[in-house]
This record gives C-alpha cells, structure tokens and sequence, in this order.
C-alpha cells in the first residue's frame, strides 16, 4: 500500500508548479512585448515603405512629364530654327547684322552672361557702321557680382553705359535709330550735345539688359 505524500513532499510539488507558472507567464510576457516591439517596428517600416514608394510613383510621374514635354520642346525648337528667314528678315545662313536663326537671334537679343566687353564691342560695331568717330564707351563691369546670382534671380538685369561720339548732328541722330533697330534692346535715356553742328560732341547713357541663364539640377531627397 503507497504511503501518501508528507506535508513537504506537498511543498515541494506546489513550488515545483508555481516555478512552472512563473517561467510560463514569463515567456509568455516576453513573447508578447517581443510581439508588440515587432508589430510596431514592422508598421513603421511599412509606412515608411509606402512613403518611399509614394514618393517614386511622384517622382515617375514628374519623369513622364518631362520627357513629353522635352519631346515637344525639341519639336517646336526645329520648327523655330527652320526656314531661309528669321523673325527679323533676315538670312538664317548669313553673316550680316540681322542674319541668324532665331535662335542666334534670341541669344544675341538677351544674352546670358553680364559680359560688358562684348557690349562694348556690339555697340562700336553699331558706331562705327555709321562713320561716326567714337571718343570712349565707359560702363561698369559687374560680372562677379552678377555671376553669384541664383536661378532664383533669373530674370533681365540692366547693364547701363555711356558712350561718347564726334560727328555732325545729322550723323548723331542715326544713331539712336540704328540703337533701335538693334536685335539687342537698347535705349538712350540721356544725350549731352557740345560744339557746333558740323563738329558735335555727343555723350550719351543708355541700357541694356542681359538675362542669367537657368540651369536644370537633378536633386535628391531623403524620406523619412
């Protein structure tokens, strides 16, 4: 006949049960946090996968665009370019004044550099096309400043000068004509005459104007 199991041997088994039930709850507390910790990290990769991915389709899209309207822009740019004549009658082969296509005809109109020498240089062509003697042509050279510019800026800039020229009045005046006529907007906001009518000194200020280029940036941006 078993002999029954004495009050320690009870102890024992019921500690025994309890160590149980405590590792049991213990794993079961850690699984259950581990769980959640996991749940959330899960989510908020999720999330942030969709974010990336909202942000490509966005991006993909914009691409479409851009190449539809690149597509157009070289289209209308060929037609813009072809012809024998520009917009200004004159040769898109030639090498005249007026002669160009008008792409040359748009460059030379607003070029996109602050570039005072060449000025200087186009507005002595002008000149001297009209025999008209040239004592000086002064202006102010401001490319460093204007080459700091941000795309932000991109819009016409004045570039104002001064000339000073010899001639009859008659001669004088066909300037400003010839100043008009230009491909490059120019205008005359002053003149100061000196001398008689056969032997004039003229000083005049004008502007023009020039327009910084814009530039295309490919950038990237971080999602989080």
């Amino acid at each position: 006949m078993a002999k029954k199991p004495t009050t320690s041997a009870k102890r024992i088994l019921i500690d025994k049960n309890n160590a149980s039930m405590v590792i049991i709850v213990a794993a079961a507390a850690f699984v259950t946090v581990f769980s959640l910790v996991a749940s959330k990290a899960l989510l908020g990769q999720r999330s942030y996968q969709t974010r990336v991915i909202n942000e490509k389709k966005k991006a993909l899209n914009q691409l479409k665009a851009n190449n539809a309207a690149a597509t157009a822009l070289i289209a209308s740019y060929k037609t813009f370019v072809s012809g024998p004549d520009n917009k200004i009658g004159g040769s898109t082969t030639g090498t005249g004044p007026k002669d160009g296509d008008n792409a040359k005809i748009v460059l030379d109109a607003l070029p996109s550099k602050y570039d005072f020498p060449a000025l200087a240089t186009s507005l002595e062509k002008i000149i001297l096309s009209k025999n008209i003697k040239i004592n000086g042509i002064t202006g102010i050279d401001d490319e460093l400043n204007q080459t700091a510019k941000t795309d932000a800026d991109v819009k016409p800039v004045p570039m104002v000068f001064q000339i000073s020229v010899n001639s009859s009045f008659d001669n004088i005046k066909t300037i400003n004509d010839a100043f008009e006529h230009s491909i490059r907007p120019i205008s005359i906001t002053k003149i100061v005459f000196s001398g008689n009518d056969n032997n004039l000194n003229a000083t005049m200020d004008g502007m023009t104007y020039y327009q910084p280029e814009k530039t295309m940036k490919i950038t990237t941006k971080v999602i989080k």
